[in-house]
């Protein structure tokens, strides 16, 4: 049986149901959110029930907003009346059918489609004395209990209400450009770099190809390869910042007027920059492992301070000859998640129980 997700509020009056929390941008279309809530319309009195999805931008800690400073924006909002039963009618999907089986007779359908030019979920790297929810770009469906929407003059109590966060992911395209590749030129030392493809994986091994011909009198003593994660929060101020997420070195000797080809691999990961305050990392939900941010992909006619944060990444090869005057060749990263197949490669299985089993915890289908 597929997993469901659930949350209840303070007064035990709303059930929040989903069948998953990742939803997938395909670039020209975005997976709708189907939920259900389960209402108990005893003591509402004049209030109604409402289920809104909000994408918003966290810049700033909770705490600080006692103090009268809002360090949250919202992107986007869409908000509908479940009950009384209103003008939102979605139609039944086979995931509403599942939750309203859970929530029984008080269950209440609903269905949001999400822009395609709304950012994908973000988590900016909490220091260690950093509390609450992390900054970045999340994504929340909310049921509650009001007389009206969003009335800034009623206030809605925490116990009337029940949340849970969602993440909006993409995946990289089936199809990929050809790898990018500079040549440059300083002080009779000539440095090219390449690399094979245009996207790589979070995790997967990145082979550099460089060539050196080296006509100075300096002898090359070695080469080091950095990846540094950049950072552009548009949304609120111009305020851009770069952090290395990989710094490596190997021993390359090219004398003088020698050439020299060779590959070197690296491969950028989280686990090595745990330490670092701001890093930006794809959306996590609660303690679950996740990796470093995937690259922004801006589709043409975009607006950017919608996106809140955009990611870019940039290798660095530098050539350390004697003597000084480094030759630095700079290479143009992207880094995304491989899209899942979700597709059964297994042989024919005799015992439908096993073969039920095993499709379950892997969450294919045949």
């Amino acid at each position: 049986m597929a997993k469901v997700y659930k949350k209840t509020s303070g007064n035990g009056q709303l059930t929040l149901y989903l069948g998953k929390r990742d939803y997938v941008d395909h670039v020209d279309s975005v997976e709708c959110v189907e939920g259900v809530v389960k209402i108990d319309p005893a003591d509402l009195g004049d209030k109604k029930v409402w289920v809104h999805l909000v994408c918003a931008f966290r810049y700033g800690r909770d705490d600080l907003d006692v103090i009268g400073l809002s360090f949250r924006k919202d992107i986007w909002i869409k908000c509908v009346q479940l009950y009384p039963a209103a003008d939102h009618k979605p139609a039944i999907a086979p995931m509403h059918t599942t939750l309203l089986t859970k929530a029984g007779e008080q269950g209440h359908a609903f269905t949001f489609d999400i822009p395609t030019n709304l950012p994908c979920s973000v988590t900016l790297q909490p220091g260690d004395e950093d509390k609450g929810k992390p900054c970045g770009v999340d994504f929340e469906v909310k049921a509650y209990v009001a007389k009206e929407a969003d009335d800034p003059d009623e206030k809605v109590d925490k116990k009337d209400t029940c949340r849970l966060v969602i993440r909006k992911i993409q995946f990289a395209p089936d199809k990929t450009g050809a790898g990018p590749k500079q040549e440059v030129n300083k002080g009779s030392i000539t440095l090219e770099a390449s690399m094979d493809k245009e996207i790589y994986y979070h995790g997967e091994e990145i082979p550099i190809k460089i060539k050196i011909k080296n006509d100075s009198n300096k002898p090359v003593n070695k080469v080091k390869v950095s990846i540094d994660q950049t950072t552009d929060v548009v949304l609120y101020s111009a305020d851009k910042y770069t952090k290395n997420v990989l710094c490596e070195e190997f021993s390359e000797n090219v004398e003088p007027g020698a050439s020299h080809s060779t590959t070197l691999t690296v491969t950028p990961l989280l686990a090595n920059n745990k330490e670092k305050r701001g890093l930006a990392l794809d959306g996590r939900l609660k303690d679950e492992d996740t990796n470093l941010a995937s690259t922004t992909v801006l589709r043409a006619g975009m607006d950017k301070e919608v996106l809140g944060i955009l990611v870019s990444y940039k290798i660095k090869v530098n050539l350390v000859a004697g003597g000084g005057g480094d030759v630095v060749a700079e290479l143009p990263l992207v880094l995304m998640n491989p899209k899942p197949t979700g597709k059964c490669l297994c042989l024919p299985c005799p015992d439908q129980k096993l073969k039920f089993l095993y499709h379950t915890l892997l969450n294919i289908s045949c």
